[in-house]
């Protein structure tokens, strides 16, 4: 006999249509571990054929779960942060969570916001990748919600879980590299010291510097912002000055175009006038002609990764607080060329 319209199933229609315990049928929408595949299969079929949709309000208020992840990034633009998404989305769906995404447009008062927001829905966990590391009202906030974090490209604070690339790394190699092709006057353009993707890379290009015998020379480490509006401020700089450098990393996915445009607004092209690296193979370094050599990394493993942290430890996972560092690589291309003589 067809459904009353607007009739909405019960929990113990289910478990008659199922022919099991209302207990049962709980513990199957709770992806509880211990039902048995027979009697989890017989729900499922149940939960289909009559259309039932739990009342997730009332799950929540009873189990303190909300089979939701909240994750805060600066802005689902960004070249890369797409990839992130959808990695991290598949593996929570294909655990039963849904994931909330907020953009925080790099603004520390709009994250603290977010946290409350997401600290009052009860959402499950958070990934974050925060606009500041040494903001302690953030910090103690962060740890306030009570819920399991996970840090995007941040080490701080050290109690959290966070997955990290290797910004040193791939940078070392590409200053490395630069300086095998002749280039002495490499510049850095990249974001503040006080975080850690810009720590990285500063560090990784003093050491390949310093390992060669070139001095650092701080008018070529240009710092403050990962984006574009500064990389074309800090180029335009740079290639006024009478010793201008002859290479430049853009340490930021976003700065590449900053810097492009203040090249071409002083007639300059690439490699001829100045070799160039950016951070993460995008459309535009791809398709940029000459094609850009890039530091690059998976992000989409980044979110695998993030994801199943976070899961991990819902489930009561290890109580130390566990670091996982992506590899990144300098990949080559017709950017990068020996200084003009």
């Amino acid at each position: 006999m067809a459904e009353k319209r607007g009739h909405q199933p019960t929990i113990r229609e289910v478990a008659k249509a199922a022919g099991v315990s209302v207990g049962s049928v709980s513990r199957v929408l709770n992806a509880n571990d211990s039902v048995s595949p027979d009697i989890r299969a017989r729900v499922q079929d149940a939960i289909s054929q009559l259309g039932y949709t739990p009342n997730l309000v009332a799950q929540t208020m009873r189990s303190k779960i909300s089979r939701t992840i909240a994750c805060i990034i600066r802005d689902i633009d960004i070249s890369g942060f797409a990839r992130f998404v959808r990695a991290a989305d598949e593996t929570f769906i294909q655990a039963g969570y849904a994931l909330l995404l907020s953009n925080s447009k790099g603004e520390i008062d709009r994250e603290r916001e977010l946290i409350s927001v997401i600290g009052a829905r009860r959402a499950d966990a958070l990934l974050i990748a925060q606009s500041s590391e040494t903001d302690k009202k953030l910090e103690e906030q962060l740890r306030r919600i009570g819920i399991p974090v996970v840090l995007i490209d941040r080490e701080v604070p050290d109690w959290a879980d966070a997955v990290m690339i290797d910004h040193r790394g791939g940078v070392r190699q590409a200053t490395e590299k630069l300086l095998r092709l002749g280039h002495r006057r490499i510049a850095l353009l990249t974001g503040r010291r006080s975080l850690y993707p810009a720590r990285e890379r500063i560090i990784g290009y003093e050491q390949a510097l310093k390992a060669a015998g070139v001095a650092v020379d701080p008018r070529h480490l240009r710092l403050g912002s990962f984006e574009a509006d500064f990389a074309f401020a800090e180029t335009s700089a740079l290639m006024t000055a009478p010793d201008r450098p002859t290479a430049i990393i853009a340490g930021g996915i976003e700065m590449l175009s900053g810097v492009i445009r203040a090249l071409r607004a002083r007639g300059m092209t690439i490699p001829r006038d100045v070799s160039l690296v950016s951070a993460m193979n995008t459309d535009l370094t791809d398709l940029f002609e000459p094609p850009i050599s890039v530091e690059d990394w998976d992000y989409a493993e980044v979110g695998r990764i993030a994801a199943s942290l976070a899961l991990q430890r819902i489930a009561g996972g290890p109580s130390e607080p566990r670091r996982v560092l992506v590899p990144s690589r300098f990949i080559m291309r017709e950017s990068c060329a020996a200084p003009a003589k």
